[in-house]
């Protein structure tokens, strides 16, 4: 039995990170075995989520994750892509993973509003007595890792605007195909449906979230993911699942 680590569903989300819902919506389209369970960093292979335990062989990063699954039990997460089709979803998925991913960051803990609605909740179990200076400490190297990729040392209408040609050129590319690559989900479907949900949860207010909720065929796009893999959710970021 496969094990997902991750930080558990939050702000409506599968889980409060892009990356393990990435990483679980690729083990819900194997429909290999697995469960869930709670993430310590201390276990975590790369000291971050997510990460699996497949019969006792533990690794993270949900791309490493995903090769596993397709080098251990034969799967094909792109099975019926050229090789153009392949290169293709690989660098959305990149652009998903290394540009937009920040700008949610941003949005989610550098906004002061928006860290009080989400990231403040992450702390309920740090002693009162010290949680403010526990608060402060991870705000500040949250902020020093923005700025270290470079993210954080933009403005933040200069971020509203690489945020929004990011979801605009993948709403641009779905068109009004039913999944992203065509009429079938393949791998890039995780990482591209776990993004757009981070982008467009209705529960952060930013340019990011206005951005990603006016394209109609993402909407839409994020309810046939629902109703396929999540379908226990009912709707996820608003969006309800495809009838």
């Amino acid at each position: 039995m496969i094990t997902l680590f991750g930080s558990g569903p939050n702000f409506g989300l599968p889980d409060a990170s892009p990356f393990v819902t990435k990483a679980e919506t690729l083990l819900r389209m194997s429909k290999l075995p697995f469960e869930k369970a709670l993430m310590s960093f201390s276990k975590a292979p790369k000291g971050k989520i997510p990460y699996i335990d497949d019969g006792g062989e533990r690794l993270g990063d949900s791309t490493f994750i995903r090769w596993h699954l397709e080098s251990k039990y034969g799967i094909d997460f792109d099975q019926g892509l050229s090789t153009e089709q392949r290169a293709i979803a690989w660098a959305f998925e990149k652009m998903a993973e290394d540009n937009l991913y920040w700008v949610s960051l941003h949005a989610r803990w550098m906004d002061d509003a928006n860290f009080r609605k989400g990231p403040v909740t992450f702390f309920k179990a740090v002693p009162a007595l010290i949680r403010p200076l526990v608060v402060a400490m991870v705000r500040r190297q949250v902020r020093k890792s923005l700025h270290g990729q470079g993210m954080g040392r933009h403005r933040p209408n200069e971020i509203a605007a690489l945020g929004s040609r990011s979801v605009g050129a993948i709403a641009d590319y779905l068109g009004d195909k039913p999944f992203f690559m065509g009429t079938e989900p393949t791998g890039v479907d995780a990482t591209i449906f776990a993004f757009v949900i981070s982008a467009i949860c209705p529960l952060f207010k930013s340019p990011l979230q206005e951005a990603a909720a006016s394209h109609d065929n993402l909407r839409r796009y994020v309810g046939r993911m629902t109703a396929r893999f999540y379908p226990e959710f009912g709707e996820i970021a608003g969006c309800k699942a495809a009838a």
